[in-house]
């Protein structure tokens, strides 16, 4: 991957952050949730990370499984397991830093899920959010971060995504943002995009243009 030095030439109008994994730490907790439920219905654990649970779910009629039910059972039991769900190491600060209306949380998680991970984080609760029942067509569709873009008022040309999954970095270029990948929870495997680990690793810095982004260190 390349580094995060790529971006600080360019300004943005705005951040568009990706939750989990991207922001916040909440691995322990889906693959409790997730391992459960596959092994109650005997099938592997599909790969869900990054995705709406209701895409997930409709890649597994095939298997039997009736994709309305089982993302019911799913957003339940996310909703009830918060334990281990942790903030990125800076990701607070980070966040904290910025205007609020030139930062949002775009995430493939039900709204009512994020706001709890969000509190179990001990991080600032966005003003501006996109959820999974906000967009028709989830990730990797450039649906939900369009729709960031447009909450926001800027372009997506003028937008930097924070992400740590494959199908939410399609999405982000796709929709013709910018896109900086969050490493920490070693989650992606798309290469040669803007990386840092987390972000004790940069700044954010207001200028005439809106914001950009410093490599510390």
């Amino acid at each position: 991957m390349l580094n995060a030095n790529s971006l600080e030439a360019k300004t943005f109008g705005a951040f568009l952050f990706d939750m989990d994994g991207t922001i916040l730490d909440s691995s322990a907790a889906s693959e409790r949730v997730w391992g459960g439920w596959a092994k109650e219905n005997g099938i592997p654990t599909p790969p869900y990370h990054g995705r709406r649970v209701q895409d997930t779910m409709a890649d597994l009629t095939n298997k039997g499984i009736d994709p309305l039910r089982a993302a019911a059972e799913i957003e339940i039991r996310e909703l009830e397991d918060l334990e281990g769900v942790v903030a990125i190491p800076g990701a607070g600060e980070f966040l904290s830093s910025l205007p609020p209306e030139r930062w949002a949380v775009v995430t493939s998680a039900p709204r009512a899920l994020a706001l709890r991970r969000i509190c179990a984080a001990g991080l600032p609760i966005p003003h501006n959010l996109i959820a999974a029942e906000d967009v028709t067509k989830g990730k990797p569709s450039p649906d939900p971060f369009l729709a960031g873009a447009r909450l926001l008022a800027f372009a997506p040309s003028r937008c930097l995504v924070f992400e740590d999954a494959d199908a939410g970095i399609c999405s982000g270029e796709a929709a013709g943002c910018s896109v900086l990948v969050i490493t920490e929870t070693k989650t992606a495997t798309l290469l040669d995009r803007p990386s840092i680990t987390n972000y004790h690793g940069i700044s954010a810095v207001s200028v005439e243009e809106g914001l950009a982004v410093q490599v510390l260190g």
